[in-house]
């Protein structure tokens, strides 16, 4: 039974290895998104692969930075929309060291 799975990425050094996770989770036939809570660099050419994989298969990775959103084309959330979105999910995980 496929289930939905939000990563929480608080940690800039690890929003890549946790969109990797995702991705991993996400061909595992389970719905998989991702919530960056802080800045973060440009994606690579590579990352941003990972990030259209993660759509392809009906995931997403949001962030509460502006920024992230236009730099890395991640999909924008407020705090009050991420908490809404958390409720729905079956499983919840804060990727990386604070």
């Amino acid at each position: 039974m496929s289930k939905k799975v939000c990563f929480l990425y608080a940690n800039p050094d690890y929003v890549v290895d946790g969109m990797r996770s995702a991705l991993g989770l996400a061909v595992e036939n389970n719905y998989a998104y991702g919530a960056v809570l802080v800045d973060m660099p440009k994606l690579s050419e590579h990352d941003q692969e990972n990030l259209d994989w993660i759509r392809d298969m009906e995931g997403e990775v949001y962030s509460t930075v502006p920024a992230n959103c236009e730099k890395n084309g991640l999909a924008p959330i407020t705090l009050e929309e991420l908490g809404e979105q958390l409720r729905e999910m079956d499983v919840i995980i804060p990727f990386g060291p604070r």
